[in-house]
């Protein structure tokens, strides 16, 4: 069998991921603060971009604004047609890149206006940090402070020390510099951190914080220290019956040590601990204007980007490798141009579809949210599945009813008794409301929330489902929301 070599012609279809469509779809799912950041990054790292001066930002229809085409990127006369529209450079320059301009807003520029935003902010401290400034101004010895510093490390969040002290001593033993102590030597400086602010911190155990705050308190009332060394567990399952009669107390007078020990901290890491609470910015707002929902996309902060005429006249006049060079800088530009346009006409349809399978929402609350899935979107504006996903993910719209992400509008459905269907969303607002609601002393179980459901409103929900939607709210069961008091 001899070997030989032949053409042959194949037609065959596959589809060639791009880096100019994986940038496409990545755009589609970034943020609108991702999204800023990268326009940001791009404005630095491509010369043919700029921003477009704020006289130059005139209104024209959605056709006009579209990015050029293919052929306006190699075609002389294209390029000569994209200077003509925009101002010449000596003028850019003489108008905003004027030294002796900002030379002159400087002199009137108060020194407080010249620090930036962020030189004005403090960085909140840490435990700690907190604690070892404590630990060096306390009269401890160089020993003390180094068993303290290993103390500070084995802290969690809340302020809790999650070793022991004969694990703190192999810890220090085979450190670097290894240093060696006795488990009496630990024991002792815990003991003294325990007192540091906050009070507790360093404790073992939820009973060892309190018994800590308590000394330091003076609370030495027999009955109250024996209900937090003895019975936390049964103050916490609230068996507060037994309680008063072992104590051979009423149950008013049970109430009195209840109010004194939740006066304590049993987490006395937690401030120190909180994360600084992120703050949403609305890619969509929504309004309702004579009986007609408007769709407004928040454009706020996002440049208004162009192709810089200098650099693309400057390209004729450089030779064949620095010319290929701002070609593919020009491309690079034109195609993330036409890729903004794109997302921001994508997030627009998405929400126009949104907004017509939601309108109950948009009229009257959570409540009348309906079930919606990907595909119905999707087959409402003839994208693919994926493309929804996308363009859903991380962003967040202002409604007549608050703000919330995308997201949240698909949901899936339950059964009524007539056939139709409600969302399950829509079922948790009554969850939560009716739980609001409640006598606190005789607090609704799953079961009666169900029961409620099906009489009220003829929705056809499981018991479990009820605890399931309950625990996704982060609401408690009926034995733990029930006030004895």
């Amino acid at each position: 069998m001899g070997l030989e070599l032949r053409q042959q012609l194949k037609l065959t279809q596959q589809l060639v991921m791009t880096p100019q469509l994986q940038q496409a779809i990545k755009l589609l799912q970034l943020s609108r603060l991702e999204l800023l950041d990268m326009v940001q990054q791009e404005l630095l790292e491509n010369p043919m971009l700029e921003e477009k001066a704020e006289e130059e930002l005139v209104e024209r229809p959605a056709e006009e604004q579209a990015a050029p085409t293919k052929e306006e990127i190699y075609a002389d006369e294209a390029i000569e047609q994209e200077l003509a529209k925009n101002a010449e450079w000596e003028s850019y320059l003489g108008e905003f890149s004027s030294t002796a301009k900002q030379a002159q807003v400087r002199e009137y520029e108060s020194p407080e206006e010249g620090l930036s935003f962020e030189a004005r902010l403090s960085s909140k401290p840490s435990l700690g940090s907190h604690l070892d400034w404590q630990l060096r101004l306390s009269n401890a010895s160089p020993l003390e402070v180094v068993i303290g510093e290993q103390v500070i490390g084995n802290l969690d969040g809340l302020g809790y020390l999650r070793s022991s002290a004969e694990e703190l001593v192999l810890q220090l033993e085979n450190q670097s510099q290894p240093v060696h102590v006795t488990p009496a030597e630990v024991e002792a400086v815990i003991l003294r951190m325990q007192r540091f602010d906050p009070l507790g911190v360093a404790a073992r155990d939820p009973r060892e914080c309190l018994l800590v705050q308590m000394d330091a308190y003076n609370m030495t009332d027999p009955i109250l220290v024996s209900l937090v060394s003895e019975h936390l567990e049964d103050l916490e399952k609230r068996r507060y019956k037994p309680l008063a009669r072992k104590f051979k107390i009423s149950m008013e007078e049970l109430k009195e040590y209840l109010d004194l020990i939740q006066t304590l901290d049993p987490m006395p890491g937690s401030s120190f601990a909180g994360s600084e609470p992120q703050y949403v910015s609305p890619d969509v707002f929504v309004y309702e204007y004579d009986g007609e929902f408007v769709i407004v996309l928040n454009e706020e902060g996002l440049p208004r980007l162009q192709v810089s005429p200098y650099y693309v006249e400057s390209v004729k006049t450089r030779n064949s490798k620095d010319k290929d060079y701002m070609q593919d800088k020009l491309r690079s530009a034109v195609w993330l141009m036409k890729s903004l346009y794109q997302r921001q006409r994508t997030l627009y349809k998405v929400m126009e579809s949104i907004v017509r399978f939601q309108k109950e929402f948009f009229r009257q609350g959570v409540t009348s949210l309906r079930p919606l899935i990907l595909k119905d979107v999707a087959d409402d504006i003839e994208m693919h599945e994926s493309t929804i996903s996308r363009i859903t993910t991380s962003k967040y719209v202002s409604t007549p009813y608050g703000v919330f992400e995308l997201k949240f509008f698909f949901n899936s459905a339950l059964g009524l008794d007539d056939g139709s269907q409600v969302g399950s969303e829509s079922v948790k607002a009554r969850i939560k409301g009716y739980i609001s609601s409640e006598n606190p002393r005789r607090p609704l179980s799953d079961e009666k929330i169900a029961d409620m459901l099906k009489q009220e409103l003829q929705i056809n929900i499981a018991r479990r489902t009820v605890a399931k939607y309950r625990g996704v709210l982060g609401i408690l069961s009926s034995s733990k929301r029930k006030h004895v008091f």
